[in-house]
């Protein structure tokens, strides 16, 4: 390389340089692929002036990755002070739950509009590009956005809240948890079913866990050869002995209720808490069960009586 293409590549890299404050970096990089110097020269030229211009950026990037990273810490700090005020005002999980992970997304994302206009990226064009994305996305999931809808529906509606036994016709089970999209409920028989929040706010939800007393409903079967009223006073007896078997809203109801094909059936009615249901509805099963056979109450079932005639 002689000395006067020497010249000619200082003078270059300096003019270079110099004009690295001002212009763009694709304006320089331009002109360096465009001018008559070698490959190598080329690239020397090019290096230089990334170099440059990543130590005029170096500050500013520092300053956007401390920033970013307080950010997000901030968030977090700023959720976990919100779900302590929410815990303190005996809020619902669900609602704490659903909240937390909105005001989470919009805390990371105002984070991340800071970072960028700290690199003096146009706010204005990032608007516009994240607009049309965002009518994109949303073109493209609107499953999505009406089941983030049906959880803010759910939220302020509150059919059901976290603990609730409740069947919304896709699955019957204990709520756990209200997410963004989905609502989770555990089954009876442990099976964690994810329902869209869309789904459960439009569907006939069935709240079993609302009330504080619950009646339960039963139907016992006898023969008509059988006494009815021997077997009412016996399912009577039983229920009003029963510790959980409450008195009020109303007492112990038993009556014929319907003559089947092949049965009397007698109509039960009793009134316990909600949490006693299932004990209940177990233990009058079982007791009217035992009771029947120790009194010589039939139990029928159905069969068929061919009667053969000769002529």
């Amino acid at each position: 390389m002689t000395s006067a293409t020497e010249t000619v590549i200082t003078e270059t890299i300096e003019t270079t340089i110099e004009t690295t404050a001002t212009d763009s970096l694709e304006a320089i990089i331009s002109s360096a692929v465009n001018s008559d110097e070698e490959g190598t020269d080329k690239l020397g030229i090019i290096a230089s002036a990334i170099g440059d211009k990543f130590m005029e950026i170096l500050p500013s990037l520092g300053l956007a990755v401390f920033v970013f990273i307080l950010g997000i810490i901030l968030s977090r700090l700023i959720l976990h002070v919100f779900r302590g005020c929410m815990k303190k005002a005996n809020a619902d999980p669900v609602a704490e739950s659903f909240l937390s992970q909105i005001i989470k997304i919009l805390l990371y994302i105002l984070t991340v509009i800071i970072t960028l206009s700290i690199l003096n990226i146009p706010m204005t064009s990032l608007i516009a590009i994240l607009s049309a994305a965002g009518l994109a996305v949303g073109l493209a999931l609107q499953n999505s956005l009406s089941n983030l809808a049906g959880g803010f529906i759910i939220l302020f509606a509150k059919p059901f809240k976290s603990g609730d036994f409740v069947d919304t016709g896709s699955a019957t089970g204990t709520v756990e948890k209200i997410n963004i999209l989905y609502t989770k409920i555990l089954t009876n028989d442990n099976k964690t079913v994810y329902i869209p929040n869309g789904t459960v706010a439009n569907s006939q939800i069935v709240n079993y866990s609302e009330q504080d007393v619950r009646r339960v409903d039963f139907e016992f079967g006898i023969s008509y050869s059988d006494d009815v009223d021997k077997a009412k006073n016996i399912i009577l007896d039983i229920a009003e002995k029963h510790e959980l078997v409450l008195r009020d809203p109303e007492p112990p109801f038993a009556r014929l209720g319907l003559q089947a094909e092949d049965s009397l059936q007698i109509t039960v009615r009793l009134w316990t808490k909600n949490e006693d249901y299932w004990q209940v509805k177990f233990d009058i099963t079982e007791l009217v069960n035992d009771a029947f056979v120790k009194n010589n109450i039939t139990i029928p079932f159905r069969q068929l009586d061919v009667h053969i005639q000769k002529d």
